[in-house]
């Protein structure tokens, strides 16, 4: 079969049949996750509100634990408005992103004092919600109220490069996927048909070794038939994250630790870290560090650490040193056996590991 032939034949399939197809395999083979309704059950809107925002960046099995302590602690979308916001970012820590977190806190606040707890169940409702963007706002209209919606997220992607043969490379590609996607998508059940698709690129159509064998749309996969799939979507090439430098001062008495917030806006916001030189991509020297030092003091290096956010790689050089009677003046001790019911990103449990070479763990009460 010429190779013209064979990439469109997907593209000229009854998009009908592929999606009877689809739902018929997900029916017998859908995943069983904590946010997802089961049993011919609507989904609860602010289960699956919570999952899509946790879920944006983040693994489905990192994100199953948080999920569930979130509904333990705050059952409701008025139970989360009302939590302090510290809470909330506290609870968060370790699903990274923590702009999220606060867009969380602010959209469940607007839904529970101006929507009356009630979630808007149409797309444009809800990408006027705090945090709610163009993916999501369409994942919550079909899954949770069975709107008629494209749903395209990375594991969407991937099925639709792979069905159509698409090898313009990603992110180029998104507009071109997107269209694919939409020639697909069902009147009937589409947050079935949306979650299906996720559940077909997570389990069969996967980055490596996809399971072409046991896909319910092989016969009608281009790449599948120009033996490609696994070259699927192509990526252009990324450029090289940058690397950061700064010093971080650990300072302690008896069983505390000095903390300062972070800004509200920005990297990391509102949470919780030791204070720091500046980050920059020069090195610090001991006596341009000193600078910086939240209070004079004698100070001892314990090592780096490292850590990478999306666009750059920050290297921390951990200096700590016992406090004498002069204190900073921004921040607030916080007991090291306390430190689990604060706000304090990865990076900043990281730094504290290095300067302590463990942490305590949670206190009883």
């Amino acid at each position: 079969m010429p190779q013209a032939e064979t990439r469109t034949k997907a593209a000229a399939l009854d998009p009908a049949s592929l999606a009877a197809q689809l739902l018929a395999w997900y029916d017998r083979h859908q995943r069983v996750l904590p946010w997802r309704a089961r049993g011919g059950r609507r989904a609860d809107p602010y289960h699956v509100w919570l999952s899509e925002i946790m879920l944006q960046q983040t693994t489905v099995a990192a994100v199953g634990p948080y999920f569930q302590a979130f509904l333990a602690r705050w059952p409701t979308v008025a139970d989360l408005a009302a939590a302090p916001l510290d809470d909330v970012l506290g609870a968060w820590a370790g699903l990274g992103y923590y702009a999220r977190a606060r867009n969380l806190h602010r959209c469940a606040r607007h839904v529970a004092d101006a929507l009356g707890g009630v979630f808007p169940d149409h797309e444009a409702g809800l990408r006027e919600l705090p945090g709610i963007g163009p993916y999501t706002a369409a994942a919550i209209a079909a899954i949770a109220f069975d709107r008629p919606t494209v749903v395209v997220d990375g594991n969407v992607e991937r099925v639709m490069a792979r069905l159509f043969a698409i090898e313009t490379p990603l992110p180029q590609a998104k507009a071109e996927l997107r269209t694919a996607a939409a020639k697909l998508a069902p009147q009937l059940r589409p947050g079935d048909f949306a979650q299906a698709t996720m559940d077909l690129g997570a389990t069969i159509c996967t980055p490596r070794s996809p399971l072409c064998m046991l896909c319910p749309w092989a016969d009608a996969c281009a790449a599948h038939r120009l033996k490609i799939a696994e070259d699927l979507p192509r990526r252009s090439a990324k450029p090289e994250r940058p690397v950061k430098q700064a010093v971080a001062f650990v300072l302690t008495t008896g069983d505390s630790v000095w903390l300062r917030r972070r800004p509200d806006d920005g990297l990391l916001g509102g949470m919780l870290e030791t204070p720091s030189t500046p980050w920059r991509e020069a090195a610090w020297k001991p006596a341009a560090a000193r600078r910086h030092q939240p209070v004079a003091a004698e100070w001892t290096d314990c090592g780096r650490v490292s850590h990478g956010f999306t666009h750059f790689i920050i290297e921390f050089d951990v200096w700590s040193a016992a406090a004498s009677r002069k204190q900073p003046k921004e921040g607030r001790w916080v007991r090291l056996d306390a430190l689990d019911d604060v706000a304090l990103p990865t990076l900043t449990r990281r730094v504290l590991q290095r300067a302590f070479g463990h942490l305590p763990k949670r206190r009883r009460r």
